[in-house]
């Protein structure tokens, strides 16, 4: 097949070279975005007298024939194309005649991409935005469900304090709130045209960037032609954004693992987000949470890869740019496919409250509270921390807890002790003792919750 950029040389490349500059294997799936492109750009080319106004047209109208092709799949893309653009031109060109050779006009691939990508990051950042609200709904949901339900709360992988489980949820959930802030905040700057940066110059021609940017939704232009087509930051911070979110999901699978182990017991996944072993029937295997986990790894490599790609480009473009796609591909099906499955896999959990309350009551973890009934009555809270930490250390000589240890044995450390410290450790009155912003107790997680919904709302 003639390439379209034979000229300066014969275009009479190898089969092995033509396989290893190919890039449409993957960036066929910009098609919309491409044509969407090249239909803008027509349009401008038309409407400042660049080209004739019908041909601009009959470029628009046969364009929209190639879209509506390949949407119902009458048309399948041609693998010996080198990449997507030259695919659309080719099939523009066989289709209206030398018309079609004037769509490229006053621009070159090099902006072309950087036009496609942006809008197909467009695309994705919406559709990632709209999974994890999807994703924090169902959080809420649950959080609601048990936000009296008490389990312990951990610090070092040790019992620590007691909660809600609806207070540890909406942890998750502000994590994720924060992941949307930073996708749609990368969003805007993902947002700005870089359409008549041509190759890395600018062009001759009279054109009307800001035009053709408005006409596809962007708020501005790359007001540098060089930084238009060499500009990959929006890639690297988009890939950033969703390692972060990744990385909280990995963070909640590993407890969701945990939880769902025998030696917790707190939850029990559904069958449809669980698997069995070949081997052992008694296994019901977190396997959905794991591969979470696992493909956290996958996206934190494309953000390395990419980094490593543009560390020590020059101005402007090179065609070791041709790399940018396939980890942002990869990150957005990744991380798409696993906010999905998350979705599914706590919307349809049993949690397990009996065991969690049980094991918050032999963890210690009301000693704090303990502390501060001393401090109430008015010993210093390092005199109290001290009294309290030799009691915890007598029950578990003793194989007691603080709930049943008798008053006397109280009395023996302090005699500020009295009848009422037993309502002091009581696990319900230490949760709802937690009254500040932001705490464990039902109210306060219920003011979580609702912000949480109110944020949703407004996005």
């Amino acid at each position: 097949m003639a390439k379209l950029w034979a000229g300066r040389t014969a275009g009479d490349t190898s089969k092995l070279a033509d396989d290893f500059n190919s890039s449409i294997s993957f960036d066929s799936r910009m098609y919309r975005q491409d044509i969407a492109g090249s239909m803008a750009h027509a349009s401008m080319l038309g409407a400042k007298g660049i080209i004739p106004a019908d041909e601009a047209r009959r470029i628009i109208d046969g364009l929209q024939t190639i879209l509506d092709d390949l949407e119902t799949g009458k048309l399948a893309f041609d693998p010996d194309c080198e990449d997507i653009h030259m695919f659309v031109e080719q099939v523009l060109t066989a289709r209206i005649g030398d018309a079609g050779k004037r769509l490229h006009t006053a621009r070159s691939r090099n902006d072309q991409v950087a036009l496609d990508l942006r809008l197909y990051l467009r695309d994705e950042t919406d559709a990632i935005v709209g999974k994890t609200k999807a994703l924090i709904a169902v959080i809420a949901d649950q959080a609601e469900r048990y936000k009296d339900a008490i389990l312990p709360g951990y610090t070092h992988l040790q019992r620590a304090q007691p909660v809600t489980f609806g207070h540890h949820l909406m942890a998750y959930a502000m994590m994720l709130l924060r992941d949307i802030d930073r996708l749609r905040d990368g969003r805007r700057r993902i947002n700005v045209s870089p359409i008549g940066s041509c190759a890395l110059a600018g062009t001759t021609y009279d054109t009307d960037r800001r035009m053709e940017a408005a006409s596809l939704g962007f708020d501005g232009i790359c007001l540098n032609s060089m930084d238009g087509v060499s500009d990959r930051d929006f890639c690297l911070e988009m890939l950033s954004a969703l390692a972060i979110l990744m990385m909280h999901l990995s963070r909640f699978a590993e407890e969701i693992i945990l939880w769902s182990s025998w030696e917790f017991k707190y939850i029990e996944l559904s069958d449809a987000f669980t698997t069995g072993s070949s081997i052992m029937p008694q296994k019901k295997n977190s396997d959905m949470a794991e591969l979470v986990r696992g493909k956290t790894g996958r996206v934190y490599g494309d953000l390395a890869g990419l980094l490593a790609t543009m560390k020590s480009l020059p101005l402007a473009y090179n065609k070791d740019m041709q790399e940018d796609k396939e980890p942002v591909f990869d990150a957005c099906d990744t991380v798409k496919m696993c906010l999905d499955v998350f979705a599914g896999m706590i919307g349809g959990m049993r949690v397990l409250t009996g065991n969690m309350r049980r094991a918050a009551q032999t963890g210690f973890i009301n000693a704090t509270d303990l502390a501060d009934y001393l401090v109430r009555k008015g010993l210093p809270f390092r005199e109290a921390y001290k009294i309290s930490g030799r009691i915890v250390a007598r029950c578990i000589e003793e194989g007691a807890v603080l709930e049943t240890l008798p008053l006397g044995e109280y009395r023996a450390f302090s005699p500020l002790f009295d009848q009422d410290v037993y309502a002091a450790v009581d696990l319900d009155a230490c949760v709802n003792r937690r009254v500040s912003e932001g705490g464990t107790c039902v109210p306060e997680v219920e003011k979580q919750i609702a912000w949480a919904w109110t944020q949703l709302a407004a996005l």
